[in-house]
């Protein structure tokens, strides 16, 4: 009988001991996991604002060369004879341009160079954000992982696996922590 218990408590506190490294190891993990997601909000960031910066650069300088080359078709027109050749290529690509600006507003009613930038906005506000979550999801599990490396009995299974304190999310100095500088994108656009 004397051995039942003894096996019975060994038993016992294998799996606590068990439970307790189990423990450890998860809240390592989820440090990790959640330092791979604030990484991947960055990546995120990194990625999608110089695309958006494009796409509104695209559409800006679509819509303002269209415009240009309409004024400029216009105001040479003008001063041509009604029954010149050239006159008659230039009313039919002013033509061409028309149909082709009345295509888009009306395929996209609401699609102006502001409402981009708007869009583009949102984009910033809406990554930032998530990065902001991101980092305090992981300052959350750091703070719950340094917590369990100093408290009985998760200390000693921590110690036991060299676990050591994790730092809180510090932003590095590598370029894709770095925020993409928006404002730089448009001076290039104008340079160009």
């Amino acid at each position: 009988m004397k051995d039942y218990l003894s096996i019975a408590m060994m038993a016992a506190g294998g799996v606590c001991i068990a439970a307790i490294f189990n423990s450890v190891v998860r809240r390592k993990n989820m440090v990790e996991n959640a330092y791979a997601s604030v990484d991947a909000m960055l990546k995120k960031r990194y990625d999608l604002i110089p695309n958006l910066i494009e796409c509104v650069k695209q559409y800006m300088s679509y819509e303002q060369g269209l415009m240009e080359r309409l004024t400029k078709w216009r105001t040479e027109v003008v001063k041509l004879p009604s029954d010149s050749p050239e006159r008659q290529s230039l009313d039919g690509s002013i033509e061409k341009g028309i149909r082709s600006l009345c295509a888009v507003a009306e395929g996209y009613p609401s699609l102006k160079a502001s409402e981009n930038f708007l869009q583009l906005q949102g984009a910033l506000n809406e990554i930032e954000e998530q990065i902001a979550a991101a980092r305090r999801a992981y300052n959350a599990a750091v703070t719950d992982y340094n917590n369990g490396l100093r408290t009985f009995p998760w200390c000693i299974a921590a110690g036991m696996l060299f676990y050591k304190k994790k730092k809180w999310f510090e932003i590095g100095d590598e370029g894709e922590r770095k925020p993409v500088p928006v404002k730089d994108h448009f001076k290039t656009a104008e340079a160009e």
